[in-house]
């Protein structure tokens, strides 16, 4: 009898194993938000790592937060390295690709709690009297990352905190 639940409780573990094998191996999250300013006065609050961490959601969550800047204070090269507390993590943020006043990629390596390297895009589209600003990350997923997504809605997450962001960089560009 004992063999026989063993032999079930491998069979069920290497099913789950191979349900999360098969998840995407990449993750994509974006939201947008409309901004009543013009590109000019947005694109400042994004290409300065020290403007972005201003609004970061994910820099505010850890008021404990320790930050490094690097590199020119924006534009492509200037980077800042963080390490905060479990919701935070640390790793490295460096714009790799300036477009004023229309476009800004960063490459995110994170170094905890998971190591992962993503890419991070704003794109700053004018409409309207003003522009709708998108952040969107990609990048590989990762085992551990699809384990994590089975018991986290990742895209509820992320894009939670993408839209609290988002609302924060609206304001202070339309103050």
């Amino acid at each position: 009898m004992t063999l026989i639940l063993l032999s079930c409780l491998i069979a069920l573990l290497g099913a789950f194993v191979i349900y999360v094998s098969a998840k995407p191996g990449s993750c994509r999250f974006s939201r947008s938000i409309h901004v009543s300013a013009p590109p000019e006065r947005i694109f400042p609050l994004i290409d300065n790592p020290r403007a972005m961490n201003e609004w970061n959601p994910f820099v505010k969550s850890d008021p404990a937060i320790s930050l490094t800047y690097s590199g020119p204070p924006s534009g492509v090269g200037a980077a800042n390295d963080f390490a905060g507390d479990n919701r935070v993590g640390a790793g490295r943020a460096e714009i790799v690709e300036s477009a004023p006043p229309l476009k800004v990629v960063m490459a995110l390596r994170m170094d905890r709690p998971m190591k992962c390297r993503n890419r991070v895009e704003f794109t700053i589209s004018p409409r309207d009297g003003g522009a709708d600003v998108t952040w969107e990350m990609t990048g590989e997923q990762p085992f551990l990352g699809k384990l994590f997504a089975v018991f986290v809605d990742t895209e509820k997450m992320v894009g939670s905190a993408f839209e609290s962001g988002l609302a924060d960089l609206k304001a202070r560009a339309e103050a």
